[in-house]
């Protein structure tokens, strides 16, 4: 029964964020403030490395979409607070880096998984959802660029070498806004269609967006309009974070089957949970059509800080760089890579003006065998 449970940690998490903008004033600051609560206790608490034991999938579809409604609630208060609140400056503040924030961590990996499911009524409410991403095509790339690129520079959600969290989250989403228009015009083309012809979901995303837009304004006018714009485009830019964390550097040839070790696992107990799994990656990559809950701790991969410790890490880049990713891809280079791959992760520590470490070990190795001689 508590594997169904602890997935009740999100809702709940929404829930608070959803009460603290309902009371306004300070009380808004509620979601942003539990940052560090729960960075803390995703640190100090033991990796959880357990596999889940779910029979019941309609069971535990449940939480997931409670999660995905009350990140749309979060959003039409944040809007009423704007614009009937009589938020201070700081406070009105505080509302949209809450809305922003509880929508990355919690309301994205609920929009996730609902996005792989097969069932269509099921796939298009998470197609709805992306409105609060203010990107309509998000999927696009996801689906269709992502899965199937992931680890070589076609993929515009795997950051290379030496490249910073600041840079990444821009590039990725301008490149994959880009990218996603491209593949609908060539989707439309096959359909012997024009490129840029009205069932372009272009048209649709631009439309549910005003569609949004007008709802909020309706609210709470200009200013709820705003703090919706501005709380939204910060979840967009927070969700390449976790695209960041969970491929940086790896590498794969193009063509090249997909395995485990293409993916960072972050296996906290807290975010496990909190993030359906979404930390719990590597199995999703073979099977993207799996159930959350079917995900099963890669026991052999290199294991990770929390992603708490590590988007904390990031926003220093020598520190990410130095302590924590550096050496997961020195031992994932030499321990994991195929030949190919190490070929590859050679060429970008040299752009990147990282150490060779390829050649550091062959020189020890040589010097021991030397000594041993």
């Amino acid at each position: 029964m508590f594997d169904y449970l602890r997935y009740y940690l999100s809702p709940l998490i929404l829930l608070a964020s959803v009460y603290g903008l309902y009371l306004g004033g300070p009380y808004v600051w509620i979601s942003l403030l539990s940052l560090p609560v729960l960075a803390i206790g995703d640190a100090l608490l033991p990796r959880d490395l357990a596999s889940r034991h779910v029979r019941h999938d309609r069971l535990a579809l449940v939480p997931v979409v409670l999660s995905c409604i009350l990140w749309g609630a979060s959003f039409v208060l944040l809007a009423w607070q704007a614009g009937h609140g009589d938020l201070s400056t700081a406070n009105l503040i505080g509302a949209i880096l809450s809305t922003g924030w509880i929508g990355t961590i919690v309301g994205l990996p609920a929009y996730h998984e609902l996005l792989h499911r097969r069932d269509p009524l099921i796939r298009n409410f998470a197609l709805l959802m992306q409105v609060f991403l203010m990107d309509g095509t998000r999927d696009i790339g996801h689906v269709t660029a992502h899965h199937i690129y992931v680890g070589t520079p076609k993929d515009h959600d795997t950051a290379v070498r030496g490249e910073t969290l600041y840079g990444f989250m821009w590039r990725s989403a301008v490149r994959n806004f880009v990218l996603a228009q491209r593949l609908e015009c060539e989707a439309l083309e096959k359909r012997g269609k024009g490129r840029w012809s009205i069932g372009h979901r272009l048209w649709w995303a631009v439309g549910s967006l005003l569609a949004l837009m007008v709802a909020m304004f309706l609210i709470g006018g200009w200013p709820a309009a705003g703090a919706t714009l501005a709380a939204g485009l910060m979840s967009r830019f927070l969700l390449e974070a976790f695209n960041y964390f969970q491929h940086y550097g790896q590498v794969r040839r193009e063509g090249a089957p997909i395995c485990k070790r293409h993916v960072w696992n972050h296996l906290g107990m807290l975010t496990r949970a909190m993030t359906f799994e979404i930390t719990n990656h590597a199995e999703h990559h073979l099977n993207s059509y799996a159930p959350y809950y079917a995900n099963k701790p890669d026991l052999g991969a290199i294991r990770m800080p929390s992603v708490f410790m590590c988007f904390i890490a990031a926003l220093v880049p020598p520190l990410w760089h130095h302590r924590i990713i550096m050496p997961a891809l020195k031992r994932w280079d030499l321990e994991f890579a195929s030949p190919e791959e190490r070929e590859l992760a050679r060429a970008q520590n040299r752009a990147a003006g990282w150490p060779d470490w390829f050649t550091e070990t062959t020189q020890a190795q040589t010097q021991s065998g030397a000594v041993a001689r």
